[in-house]
């Protein structure tokens, strides 16, 4: 219900007449309850009422309950009204922060950068629930494929990212058929732009849950994953446990690197997350303006720390899941001004469509995938 709260207030508003913001905090989530059952699923309108109407009073808001009734009743008689959205010819970043359901200050700052339509399928693609994608641990995609589809399901094969899309079976039963991970593509090709040479000490910095990390493990001689979170780290030992990837676990901030030296460092780093809306869709609603800056603070002080276990030709890789530039571009430019040392460094991967900086960006709206970012800095020799 979270990726549909923007729209649900703007089917209510015209029905509470000192407006949403004056009504009692707890009413709110249980008139959007409602005004969801009467308009998207399949339930009588008089029962989506009496039961919102029982919720306001077990909730001890009883004297609300005509409030919670009549609204509800005026709401499923209007329907699903396009006309309580903002024309989008008048107001565009209106319309489609109402229609689609996000901030508007996140629609204001996406049109600056996309048009119209770009956005728009940005936001359609935040209100879908995304596919279920699995990398097997040993790459044999076609063998992994048959093995699915034996059991019943629907299995396409991405040869790029390297990984699968599949359907019609659940998470922990594909699991156990094909030893490997759960990764969006967006991810996957992160880790094949990040391109360890075979046999390299890797190091992932900011490593939990892990799917990076076992991604690069399968390539690396030796990877070590490091995160301040143990209870995270407590999913990434499971899956390691599952994979048998070669992968030691550490608790420590990527600050101050557990290790003196690795050929190539990954700093998958703490982000606004804009890239991954449609997996975490309450994110939006707690995201602030501020936050792009706020986390570019902590990303680049991230970076500061890690740099100093990267030797002369090996490499950092910088990634995050954000879509804002001051997160990805902008980090990176604030690193190398200060960082001399270092330069971008792309692998040579035709398969990879690399920007003509050398970064990787990968775009929601023009993938269908999740987004993500990437930058491989070489230290200079």
């Amino acid at each position: 219900m979270a990726r549909n709260q923007g729209r649900l207030d703007a089917l209510l508003a015209p029905h509470v007449h000192r407006g949403l913001d004056a009504l009692d905090p707890g009413l709110l989530p249980i008139l959007r309850a409602g005004v969801y059952q009467l308009l998207h699923l399949d339930v009588p309108d008089y029962a989506a009422v009496s039961q919102a109407v029982e919720l306001a009073r077990a909730e001890g808001r009883g004297r609300a309950a005509g409030l919670v009734n009549a609204v509800l009743r005026a709401a499923a008689r209007a329907g699903d009204d396009p006309s309580v959205h903002p024309d989008p010819q008048v107001d565009p970043a209106g319309h489609l922060a109402s229609w689609g359901s996000h901030p508007r200050w996140l629609v204001e700052r996406w049109l600056r950068r996309w048009s119209y339509g770009e956005v728009r399928d940005l936001l359609i693609l935040n209100n879908t629930v995304p596919e279920l994608h699995l990398v097997p641990m040993d790459g044999d995609l076609e063998g992994a494929r048959r093995r699915l589809v034996d059991t019943g399901a629907e299995v396409r094969v991405l040869e790029v990212p390297g990984c699968l899309v599949v359907d019609g079976i659940a998470p922990e039963r594909m699991l156990e058929i094909v030893p490997g991970f759960v990764q969006d593509p967006g991810a996957a090709l992160v880790c094949r732009y990040a391109a360890p040479d075979p046999g390299a000490l890797v190091a992932d910095l900011c490593a939990a849950p892990g799917g990076k990390a076992l991604s690069l493990a399968r390539r690396a001689g030796y990877l070590l994953a490091a995160d301040p979170s143990i209870a995270r780290l407590a999913l990434l030992r499971e899956n390691v446990r599952r994979t048998r990837a070669r992968v030691g676990l550490v608790c420590a901030r990527a600050e101050a690197p557990p290790l003196r030296t690795a050929d190539l460092v990954l700093v998958d780093a703490p982000c606004s997350g804009t890239g991954t809306l449609r997996r975490h869709p309450d994110a939006r609603w707690r995201l602030r303006p501020e936050d792009p800056a706020r986390m570019a603070a902590v990303q680049l002080r991230i970076l500061r720390g890690a740099q100093v276990v990267v030797p002369p030709g090996g490499h950092l890789v910088y990634s995050t899941c954000t879509l804002e530039p001051e997160e990805n571009r902008g980090l990176v430019e604030a690193f190398l001004g200060e960082n001399p040392g270092f330069e971008i460094s792309p692998p040579e991967d035709e398969h990879l469509e690399i920007e003509e900086n050398g970064c990787l960006e990968v775009l929601p709206q023009r993938t269908g995938w999740d987004g993500a970012f990437a930058a491989r800095l070489r230290r200079r020799t």
